[in-house]
């Protein structure tokens, strides 16, 4: 076996996302399990470089973990030679001119979502990378979830027949901050500094309705400010100028019709903090981010609408678990092994800054489509 190091520079790993499930999750389960055994006698080992603004909390991330690069100098280290990949989950408003300096400095680039704040910026990023010939990539964690993969399972299989619906509940209560500390950063509630429901899970939906239904051809939404002030990290009241929830209807190519609610607002009452429902002419399935119930026509009971007596079924027990039939490896890891193989092994990979855009295009058309009180076209997108 032959070891080739990857040096990736990873931006924003002080927040939640970048430390939990890239650093810890991904890359440094990466190291525990001995590298990545590309298959042709190679074994990629993940080099990580700490990068952002708080020196000391680098430092700390970095003897926590027994790793030896730090820096707040994003130029000096996408100026280093040695560096092969740059990786980028900073907040959203920081993002797009990172990603354009590691395009020009020839970097392989892997990135969180939105890949910019803007649709013209997203597709310029996709431009760059592929006139500069560097292989890039966007995170589309959920489509690596158990439970979407045993969707898609079942989508594959022909289970559902004619797909009808799909309708998604995602959110939970997010502490004002006040009384009790907030459990996300006070950014995501200011417009100003990228903040939003719908930035932030709009493109998350994209990808899952494309890749699983169909192409969004139009889009309906309602996004709103449910609670105007919050109390930030320090505990000083701020006004909460971004989305805090949101209600989407997409329309997608060959006919299903998608609905989704997103919100911080919510209090769970839900076996998992994401649930999507599909229904088609032969069956439905309720898939969450592990779990996934399915119930065929010829198992479906015959409720008849009686509201002056109790409900006579219980109506959860009459749907069966789809079992696992494999294991599953952490989503953000899987997609990291996928990437790093795209790299160093040329395999297939498309979840790349165009898919990115994809996701962007539907946020800024949700939005605008809230803000003008009408259904939008999607219109699909090309460089």
């Amino acid at each position: 076996m032959t070891r080739k190091t990857v040096r990736i520079a990873m931006n924003g790993v002080t927040g939640r996302m970048g430390y939990r499930q890239h650093l810890v999750r991904s890359i440094l389960a990466l190291r525990e399990q001995g590298g990545l055994d590309l298959g042709d006698g190679t074994v990629l080992w993940p080099e990580p470089i700490l990068v952002g603004r708080r020196e000391h909390a680098l430092k700390a991330l970095a003897e926590k973990h027994g790793l030896e690069h730090v820096s707040t100098d994003v130029d000096e280290v996408l100026a280093d030679p040695t560096v092969d990949i740059y990786f980028d989950a900073q907040v959203t408003s920081a993002r797009e001119e990172a990603i354009r300096k590691a395009i020009a400095a020839g970097k392989h680039v892997y990135t969180e979502k939105p890949t910019a704040t803007g649709l013209e910026g997203a597709l310029e990023l996709a431009r760059l990378a592929d006139e500069k010939g560097i292989k890039h990539g966007v995170v589309q964690d959920k489509l690596f979830l158990p439970g979407l993969l045993k969707l898609k399972r079942l989508i594959d299989g022909g289970f559902f027949g004619r797909i009808l619906s799909i309708r998604g509940e995602f959110g939970y209560w997010v502490f004002e901050g006040d009384w009790q500390a907030a459990q996300r950063p006070s950014w995501n509630y200011r417009a100003e500094d990228g903040g939003g429901i719908v930035v932030d899970m709009f493109p998350h939906w994209e990808y899952v309705l494309h890749e699983l239904f169909g192409r969004v051809k139009t889009v309906q939404a309602i996004a709103t400010t449910h609670v105007p002030q919050r109390w930030d990290e320090n505990g000083k009241p701020y006004d909460a100028t971004a989305d805090d929830s949101a209600y989407g209807i997409f329309e997608l190519e060959g006919g299903a019709i998608a609905q989704i609610n997103s919100s911080w607002t919510v209090r769970v009452n839900r076996d998992e903090l994401v649930e999507f429902q599909v229904d088609g002419t032969e069956g439905s399935a309720v898939a969450g981010l592990r779990n996934c119930r399915v119930q065929h026509r010829s198992a479906t009971p015959k409720p008849v609408w009686n509201p002056d007596i109790p409900a006579t079924e219980v109506f959860r027990d009459q749907w069966q678990e789809v079992p696992d039939n494999g294991e599953f490896d952490n989503g953000f890891k899987a997609q990291w092994e996928l990437f790093l193989r795209h790299v160093y092994a040329d395999a297939p990979y498309h979840w790349n800054l165009l898919a990115g855009a994809r996701g962007v295009q539907l946020a800024e058309l949700g939005l605008k489509s809230s803000a003008q009180g009408r259904r939008l076209d999607v219109p699909e997108i090309a460089l």
